[in-house]
């Protein structure tokens, strides 16, 4: 039986997907334990899985990653001044965040749940919009590094 699913990966590369991905949210978690803040949130943890296995698409690369996820925390923001920490807002947020990016080329569909937090959670803004820059950062610096381990070219394109 035919099928048009993407043949099934080799072992070794979901092996190597799957450490670079668990590597990089440790660390989040390593490092927001030492700063005292959390760091893992779970689009971030939806970021690494585009990151490590499927670097080759657009959301995956470096200017999505960090991009998307600011530009959809700050819409997220602007939101929470129109709603306030309302459903409705949250609902708005995830949804405009996603236009946003289109318009920035900087697509992240894992961002867009960042909107969503950011409007149901109202944290400090720039606490938040640091920690999110030094997380998502990290997130591409580890994929970076797994990409050089794993002999998989990460990222095809910076900006």
């Amino acid at each position: 039986m035919t099928t048009a699913a993407p043949a099934r990966p080799r072992p070794r590369v979901v092996a190597l997907a799957t450490a670079v991905s668990v590597t990089a949210l440790l660390a989040l978690v390593a490092l927001g334990t030492v700063l005292h803040q959390p760091l893992l949130i779970p689009p971030l943890a939806a970021s690494m899985a585009l990151v490590a296995g499927a670097p080759d698409l657009p959301l995956a690369q470096p200017r999505s990653v960090v991009g998307g996820q600011l530009l959809s925390a700050l819409t997220g923001f602007a939101i929470l001044l129109v709603t306030g920490p309302t459903l409705w807002g949250a609902a708005l947020a995830g949804g405009l965040a996603l236009g946003v990016m289109m318009a920035a080329r900087t697509p992240h569909s894992p961002a867009a749940a960042t909107a969503v937090i950011v409007t149901l959670q109202n944290p400090p803004f720039w606490t938040f919009l640091a920690l999110l820059a030094l997380a998502s950062l990290l997130l591409v610096a580890v994929g970076l590094a797994g990409a050089r381990t794993t002999g998989r070219t990460y990222p095809v394109y910076w900006f």
